[in-house]
């Protein structure tokens, strides 16, 4: 039997707002953190077509050293690119979805509430949110999770839960509860994205992200 994909403590959530050759630049100094650093591309102003491209980079990118690639709500780009799934909320449930992904695919699910920790059954990991206020967001008017109330959310689900929203290395230490973290602008604007990644990594132990039978 072929040993399941690890699964990543950390997953650098793309913002392409940022010029692309500074995106790219910060991702791949990231990725020097190691395997456990993960991509997702997330784009939801492009085209369809603007959309595969930047899949395809990030797909290059994260080949050539051996990192994970994650698909924000797009099963089709995921297959065409051989890389994992991420399903937004209200979004298909991983039980939709799972019997379409060859053997070895893992899905990752959004979760901000006990609701869309029940309908996350079947996925192999979440990512929960808004901790803290986002920075990537600044308008953004959720109420945010705080260490409590992520950490009830954890608890409820089936499978192991990444904390996203406001992130830092200095909060991900009282983050208690999470399996690893979700980031957009503490890496992508950090002034040496490649310590950020290390940071991030290093408040949560490695044997924190262990999957849930």
């Amino acid at each position: 039997m072929v040993a399941p994909p690890a699964l990543p403590r950390l997953v650098v959530i793309t913002d392409w707002r940022l010029p692309p050759g500074r995106l790219l630049g910060a991702l791949a100094r990231a990725l020097e953190a190691g395997p456990e650093v993960a991509v997702q591309h997330r784009h939801p102003e492009a085209t369809g077509r603007r959309f595969l491209e930047e899949a395809r980079l990030l797909a290059d990118l994260c080949r050539e050293r051996g990192n994970p690639l994650f698909i924000n709500g797009r099963l089709d780009v995921a297959l065409l690119l051989g890389a994992h799934l991420h399903l937004p909320a209200q979004g298909a449930a991983p039980e939709d979805v799972r019997p379409h992904l060859p053997s070895g695919r893992l899905i990752s699910a959004a979760v901000h509430d006990m609701e869309e920790a029940r309908a996350a059954s079947g996925a192999d990991l979440a990512l929960v949110s808004p901790v803290f206020a986002p920075g990537s967001k600044p308008g953004d008017t959720r109420a945010q999770l705080g260490p409590d109330g992520f950490q009830a959310l954890a608890a409820a689900l089936p499978c192991p839960a990444l904390a996203l929203g406001g992130i830092t290395p200095e909060r991900a230490g009282d983050v208690r509860g999470a399996a690893g973290f979700a980031v957009i602008s503490a890496v992508l604007e950090a002034e040496d994205p490649a310590a950020a990644a290390r940071a991030l990594l290093a408040a949560c132990p490695a044997q924190a992200m262990l999957r849930r039978p």
